[in-house]
């Protein structure tokens, strides 16, 4: 999906600027997430264990929830 256009698909620079460094940080919130989540379950793997139920995790910072 090209950030760059509108929901019309017309080019909408100043949206994008405004945007960018919000959509970059909540990308980069996304990938720690995830090696989190992929260390946790390396960690319990490790230990013998297995996890059976959801894993939910809250960003401290931007208050994001992850189930």
């Amino acid at each position: 999906m090209d950030m760059r256009r509108n929901s019309e698909g017309y080019y909408d620079p100043t949206a994008y600027e405004g945007t960018k460094d919000i959509i970059r940080e909540e990308q980069e919130i996304a990938k720690l997430n995830h090696k989190v989540i992929q260390s946790f379950r390396l960690l319990v793997d490790l230990a013998g264990f297995e996890i059976v139920g959801r894993v939910t995790l809250k960003h401290k910072e931007s208050g994001k929830v992850f189930k």
